[in-house]
Formats: structure tokens, sequence, C-alpha cells
């Protein structure tokens, strides 16, 4: 039974490593997509804070996305997305003063309607649907 030497060792190795070096330039970058769809658009977390009289109970998060099949108002709503943003924001945040309670589950069709007529409102037709990925509540220790 033969062992190749440390001299072999090296040289296989270093035969090994400059390959995937010449294969990164030839390969593009791996793209991570949520969805499969071209018409879906993520948006970031979205945070309203839990406040009960003048306490910070903890944080109410929204996770969206946009499913807007028209090329079009893509690029639009791309474009205008920090306008769609402030308009959730502070939607979400009369929301949360007056319906969200810590020790209730928030009611996520009032808040998925109450996201779609910002969106509609912002854009000014309808043609964007607000997608819910994820509701939570954070409560502070």
């Amino acid at each position: 039974m033969a062992v190749p030497g440390p001299a072999a060792f090296a040289a296989e190795t270093a035969a090994t490593a400059e390959k995937p070096a010449k294969d990164k330039k030839d390969k593009k970058d791996a793209v991570h997509k949520i969805a499969q769809s071209d018409s879906y658009l993520m948006v970031d977390p979205l945070y309203s804070s839990i406040i009960d009289g003048s306490r910070p109970l903890g944080l109410l998060m929204i996770g969206i996305g946009l499913d807007v099949p028209d090329p079009e108002l893509r690029d639009k709503i791309e474009r205008d997305m920090p306008q769609l943003r402030d308009g959730y924001v502070r939607s979400l945040m009369a929301y949360t003063a007056i319906n969200v309670r810590s020790w209730r589950q928030p009611d996520v069709a009032a808040i998925a309607d109450r996201l779609q007529g910002v969106t509609d409102r912002i854009l000014r037709k309808k043609g964007a649907r607000v997608l819910l990925a994820q509701v939570a509540i954070q409560l502070n220790q």
C-alpha cells in the first residue's frame, strides 16, 4: 500500500484549489429568490410599537409581499416603495394604537385589508395584491 508523500499531496491540493477560482469567473453569482414568480415583490418587514397607556409593551411585526402581474405597475412600485412603506407604517401605527393588545392575537384579516387599502390609495389604481407572510408580536421582558 503506497501513501502519497507531502509533496504529492500539496501539488494535488494546489491543483484543485485553482479550479474553483477559474470557475467563479465564468459563473454568475447565485441570486436568492423568495418566490418563483417574477410578479412577486418583497417588502422589508414593518414594525409598530404596542403601547399600553404611556408604556411600550412590545412590537408588532408584519412581513408582506406584493403580487404585481403588470410589469409597468411593478416598475412604478419599485420607484414608489419609500412612499408605500411610509403609508404602511403610518397605517400600522394607528391600527396598533387602537386595536392591538398584548394579551390577544391581532386580526390578520383587518391588517391585510388595511394594507391593501394603503396600496391602492398610494398607487391610485388597483393591480397590486398584498400578501401577508407573517404577523408576530414580540413583547418586552
